[in-house]
This record gives C-alpha cells, structure tokens and sequence, in this order.
C-alpha cells in the first residue's frame, strides 16, 4: 500500500511549491492514472515515491514504511521494488533485445541462471519472445516500448510507475500497449501512470488522480480524463 500524508515538496531553488497537502492511498493491486496540465505535479509524485528528491513537509509510506526518512544508502533497494517506464523508451542502442533486458538483472545482481530463466519468460509476457536478437533500431516505436516495458518488469516489481508510456504511439499501438499493462495489472502489480492520453483514460475507466498546480483537485474512482482548469 502507498499513501501519501499531508505532503508537501517546494524547491528550495526557485521557491516553486510543485505539491501541496497531497492526502492519498493506493491499495496493492490498484491501477491509477495521474491527469493534470504540463507541470502540475503529476511528475513529483512520481519522484517522491522513487526518492528522486524527497518531501518538504510530510510523510509517504510504502506498506507501512516511510520512505522519506529512509538513509540514502537504502534507496537502491527501495526502487528494486519498483519498475518504471518512460515515454522515450531509454533503451541501449548498441545492445539487443535479450541484453536490455537483462541488464536490469544483471544490475541487481541476478545470477546467470536467474536471468537465462527470467528473460525469456517476460520476452514472452510482451510479445517480443522472437525478437530477442535484434537491436532497438530495428523495431518499431510499440516494439521499443514492449522492451522497456519488459525491462521494468523482469525483477517481479511490486510497482509499475510509467510515465507518458503511450506519447511517442500512434493510437492503436498506445492500445495494444495498455492492454498489456492491463493484463500485468491482473497480475497482481500496482499501476501508477501519468498520463495525457485522455482517450485511453476515458476507455479504461481506472481510478484518476487529478492535480492542479500542486494540489489533487479530484480523486474519482472508474473516472475519465478531464482537466481542472
């Protein structure tokens, strides 16, 4: 479970406060959009829970954990519980299917059976079982996205966090793509994903979190896409 307590991130920088008294909980096994304009905040609740910067003011705890009092020593094992996927794929140009994959493995110190057992069966879960060999180049944009979508999901993580994984495909792609997301969140792995693909949104009817600069302004459960403006 994750919930989110009266939390509040400013930059000491620029002073901008990016969220303000954000109060929520994401039950394990939830699938959840983030809707919200450029800027609004979608990003920092995603950083916040990854511990790529951390709050200002309140607490975010991770079944039953805070995770924002945890020493920065521990946040390597914190995300291994984490899968993300971004909207530029962020793939190794020069290394193969099988081996963009397998270096997820390899980086949390998998052993070699491990990921000769792994590898193909999550190939296999997005499609791309026969296309082990060839290099991202060689594939199209949903092809691209299947393998880091495989990369994030290869360590078996509790939490899926994509960020605008649809915003480079063309809409039957996006589709095929929250299908598989769809079938992964059967599974059993809690989805979080920022989006503004208010088609997909409005087709899957998950539960939407709405932020306005800063602040959730709604949180509706089988909701469509709309923006507070």
């Amino acid at each position: 479970m994750i919930e989110f307590v009266n939390v509040k991130k400013e930059f000491e920088d620029s002073g901008v406060v990016a969220l303000e008294n954000a109060n929520f909980t994401i039950e394990n096994g939830e699938f959840v959009f983030l809707v919200g304009s450029s800027g609004a905040g979608k990003t920092t609740i995603t950083k916040l829970l990854m511990r790529e910067t951390n709050v200002t003011e309140g607490e975010i705890y991770l079944n039953g954990n805070d995770i924002t009092k945890i020493p920065d020593k521990e946040i390597p094992y914190l995300r291994r519980k984490m899968g993300v996927v971004f909207q530029d794929f962020r793939l190794l140009e020069d290394r193969t299917v099988y081996e963009n994959v397998e270096f997820a493995m390899r980086v949390v110190g998998a052993t070699k059976r491990e990921i000769r057992k792994r590898v193909p069966e999550v190939l296999s879960e997005v499609g791309l079982n026969y296309k082990a060999k060839m290099l991202p180049r060689q594939l199209s944009g949903g092809e691209q996205q299947r393998v880091a979508l495989a990369r994030a999901l290869v360590n078996r993580p509790l939490i899926l966090i994509a960020d605008e994984p649809t915003g480079n495909l063309n809409p039957k792609t996006a589709m095929e793509i929250m299908d598989i997301f769809e079938e992964i969140n059967r599974m059993g792995t809690t989805i979080i994903m920022a989006t503004h693909a208010k088609d997909i949104v409005d087709t899957m009817k998950k539960r939407v979190i709405e932020v306005s600069d800063g602040v959730i302004v709604r949180d509706e459960v089988g909701g469509v896409y709309h923006e507070n403006v």
